[in-house]
């Protein structure tokens, strides 16, 4: 049992901070304020290889351990939440390729995933399906050597550049009704495939969330994710294991930023003549942040070792949960320790507190992660202690 990274890993971890402190920390509140998006960084996570991430080495990708993927999004997220948002998609389609795609089809897109020359996402959620991904409504039909494809997807990071784009779709309707369904990669530019337009957000921003349109989009069979019909469910909800490791990984950056500027601030600023660190209700707040994070980072760590040996249903819902509940209390109680300032913009804890609601919501609410444990242990399939 090990609970330090090792040397390999400490140095990727070195490699990424020192990026995200130079070119992401100081643009950061001005891009999120102005809704710029973030192109410059888009293009150094191209320089060091971050789109592979998730892809094998045999295509070009760095195939990172679990540990050393967590780490890319606890770091980036360190820095501004919403561009760690751009790989976290990217990455979570880009596996399901390599891990269910067939021989074509991995050999057509992840050379150029890896390298970012192309870039990908997922749309799963539609304006009534959420939570309840088994009530979609986007059908494709078959039509000879094709299918067509209508419906409406919504909340879909990386609309604007996803190429191509995995779309979860009902091929049948028969019950149960995951039986019926199936992911297709569709192509941009495929005519009637339209990226409408771009959600309003509290938080989450520097990458784009969009709603998509398919109105009678025609693609070839071939672009069926594995090649057959209704293994779309299991795909999605085996990538969206790691998709909690992601999310459970940046709800750790957000409290660890949160913290450090907590920290920080109570040492600088003064009242009644001395440092507020010198208060023991602040004391209690920073003793309170401190000990939780690290406790979701070690059980975020812990999911993405455990990943590595195959699902992880329950460790990856336990990380999600905690770790994001976490960010919801440490970027509430860093703003308490600022007062007044941590209202105002000029101070970031304020963009922290809008971005920590996102992780409790994304890759599953947090009352779905809560019943995915409760089944699975009451099911035997995961047990606590060792």
């Amino acid at each position: 049992m090990d609970f330090e990274l090792n040397d390999e890993q400490r140095l990727f971890q070195r490699t990424l901070r020192e990026f995200v402190d130079s070119e992401i920390v100081p643009v950061a509140p001005e891009w999120e304020r102005t809704g710029r998006y973030p192109a410059e960084i888009v293009d150094r996570f191209r320089q060091l290889g971050l789109f592979g991430i998730a892809i094998p080495e045999e295509y070009g990708g760095l195939a990172l351990d679990r540990v050393s993927f967590a780490l890319v999004f606890e770091e980036i997220a360190r820095g501004w939440m919403g561009v760690a948002g751009v790989l976290g998609s990217h990455s979570l389609a880009a596996w399901m390729i390599a891990r269910y795609g067939t021989g074509e089809q991995r050999k057509a897109y992840l050379p150029d995933l890896a390298t970012g020359a192309r870039r990908t996402g997922i749309a799963l959620t539609e304006p009534g399906a959420g939570t309840d991904l088994q009530g979609i409504r986007t059908r494709a039909v078959r039509d000879g050597d094709h299918y067509v494809i209508n419906g409406t997807k919504t909340w879909i990071t990386n609309a604007r550049h996803a190429d191509p784009m995995p779309v979860l779709v009902k091929t049948s309707i028969t019950e149960p009704a995951h039986r019926g369904m199936s992911l297709i990669l569709v192509e941009a530019g495929t005519p009637g495939y339209t990226v409408g337009r771009d959600l309003p957000k509290l938080g989450y921003r520097g990458t784009e969330t969009c709603e998509v349109v398919l109105d009678d989009v025609r693609v070839p069979a071939s672009a069926l994710l594995g090649g057959t019909e209704g293994r779309g469910m299991q795909q999605a909800l085996s990538a969206l294991e790691l998709g909690r490791i992601n999310i459970a990984a940046r709800a750790v950056g957000v409290s660890q930023c949160a913290y450090d500027a907590a920290l920080a601030y109570s040492r600088e600023r003064h009242a009644f003549g001395r440092p507020i660190s010198d208060f023991q209700a602040i004391q209690l707040k920073l003793a309170d942040m401190a000990t939780e994070i690290q406790a979701a980072r070690l059980l975020t760590y812990w999911a993405a070792v455990r990943s590595e040996g195959g699902a992880v249903t329950a460790e990856a819902a336990m990380a999600k949960y905690f770790a994001s509940e976490v960010a919801l209390r440490t970027t509430m109680e860093a703003m308490r320790v600022h007062g007044g300032y941590g209202y105002s913009q000029e101070f970031v804890v304020e963009r922290l507190y809008r971005d920590a609601p996102l992780m409790a919501i994304g890759e599953g609410t947090n009352d779905v992660q809560r019943m995915v444990i409760a089944r699975s242990l009451v099911a035997g399939d995961s047990t606590v202690g060792w």
